[in-house]
């Protein structure tokens, strides 16, 4: 599959959770904004400081109109133990398949380190931002939030 741009409408999907339920992003469209973040690994440095970036910045996604969403190959348990230890307030997806790193095209880092790409999905389902940048974990955050207007 080719990689998702801006300007693309976004696929639709389901996933598992790290809490055992279902993420669905049809729920969101015509309500919120998507920012989905797309990391290589849980407890990994780069990926707790942005896990934790998006956490510092949750409310102000909230007012903004937003959800954030994580998403990593790594399982619902790993995800549940992670989220805890970090008070990570919004859901991660188990994405043990790679289903979704397919789904949206999220490369491969010299071919072996899953990307780290943060996506922004606007209300109608249009893809307002790509960002990819495997260690500017703060960058994708700041972008991320300019682009929701917050």
């Amino acid at each position: 599959m080719a990689a998702i741009e801006v300007g693309d409408t976004a696929p639709l999907f389901t996933a598992p959770l790290q809490d055992g339920g279902t993420f669905d992003s049809a729920s969101l469209l015509g309500s919120k904004w998507l920012v989905l973040f797309f990391y290589p690994k849980d407890d990994t440095p780069v990926c707790t400081k942005e896990a934790c970036a998006f956490r510092d910045s949750y409310e102000k996604f909230a007012a903004a109109g937003a959800e954030v969403v994580g998403v990593s190959s790594d399982t619902a348990a790993s995800h549940a133990r992670f989220a805890a230890r970090h008070r990570l307030p919004f859901p991660i997806v188990a994405d043990t398949d790679r289903r979704l790193r397919r789904l949206f095209g999220v490369p491969n880092t010299f071919g072996v380190i899953p990307g780290r790409v943060t996506y922004v999905i606007d209300r109608q389902g249009l893809v307002r931002l790509v960002y990819s940048a495997l260690l500017a974990s703060d960058a994708h955050v700041q972008r991320a939030l300019a682009a929701v207007g917050a």
